[in-house]
């Protein structure tokens, strides 16, 4: 018996061990891999250039977004298999741009499918009722370009969100009835261009057609949103941004190396891991 013994671990300690090299090649090809997924399937990055979403989300954040939230990509739940949710009114979410599909834009659901809406100067009605929303009255910020100074802000009782806006926008739109409504997407789910000047549910209801999401800018004021190229396809919608891993205050006007060394200069560091909400 002890030779027996003896002979298996002298067998066991001939084994070839695998190197440090080859360990090392295949964690960094595992990682790979798992990162290559998560990046197709799971996450996505996006930089956000414009202050529509200010003050919620900064102009110059960047963003990391859920792409499993809301089902896959194409717009089909998985049911069973993934843990998802339906869209909801106040999600923000990252969709391509239904003009321009290698564009993705950042707004706020307001309207659901089937429901009607309208917009009466600052405030938004959802069939018929007042959606609460506290507004704030904001304007440019001289040490950030990429936010908002608060001057006043008027809370709302049941709100979930705030609204931004400039001083003195608080009128009244009238009502566009004499004015032709812009076609709804069209079958092959572009639009027609849109003007300047904002047409779907501004002073008058506009019915959400189903299978898509009135979407728009917490900066009102700033916002090129549903309210001017209509609702959003559910098959557009990419996923909802969960925190913010990066972020500096922008300068449109600067060379890249300008930049890039704006990242460092002007990097907002206590942005870092802020949740998008």
């Amino acid at each position: 018996m002890e030779t027996k013994n003896s002979s298996q671990t002298s067998a066991a300690s001939e084994k070839p061990k695998r190197s440090e090299l080859r360990e090392f090649i295949e964690m960094i090809i595992t990682t790979l891999i798992m990162a290559l997924f998560g990046i197709t399937f799971v996450i996505r990055s996006v930089n956000v250039p414009t202050g529509s979403m200010n003050n919620t989300i900064y102009s110059g954040d960047f963003l990391l977004v859920n792409k499993f939230i809301f089902g896959y990509e194409g717009g089909v739940p998985l049911d069973g298999f993934t843990p998802h949710r339906p869209i909801r009114r106040g999600d923000i979410i990252v969709f391509k741009f239904p003009q321009s599909e290698d564009q993705n834009y950042v707004k706020r659901v307001i309207g659901l499918p089937g429901e009607t809406i309208e917009i009466r100067g600052q405030r938004v009605y959802i069939n018929g009722q007042e959606l609460p929303e506290t507004r704030v009255i904001a304007e440019s910020d001289l040490e950030d370009s990429g936010r908002l100074s608060i001057l006043e802000e008027h809370p709302t009782a049941g709100a979930q969100w705030k609204v931004y806006y400039r001083p003195g926008s608080d009128f009244e739109y009238e009502t566009q009835d004499a004015e032709p409504l812009p076609e709804l997407p069209l079958p092959s789910g572009r639009y027609r261009d849109y003007k300047n000047e904002p047409h779907y549910g501004i002073g008058r209801p506009f019915k959400i057609p189903e299978g898509c999401y009135f979407a728009m800018g917490d900066n009102r004021d700033n916002s090129l949103d549903s309210r001017y190229w209509g609702p959003v396809p559910r098959d557009y919608v990419i996923g909802r941004p969960l925190f913010v891993y990066a972020s500096f205050d922008p300068n449109p006007q600067a060379s890249l190396g300008e930049r890039l060394g704006s990242f460092f200069s002007k990097g907002r560091w206590k942005r870092l891991g802020s949740l998008v909400k």
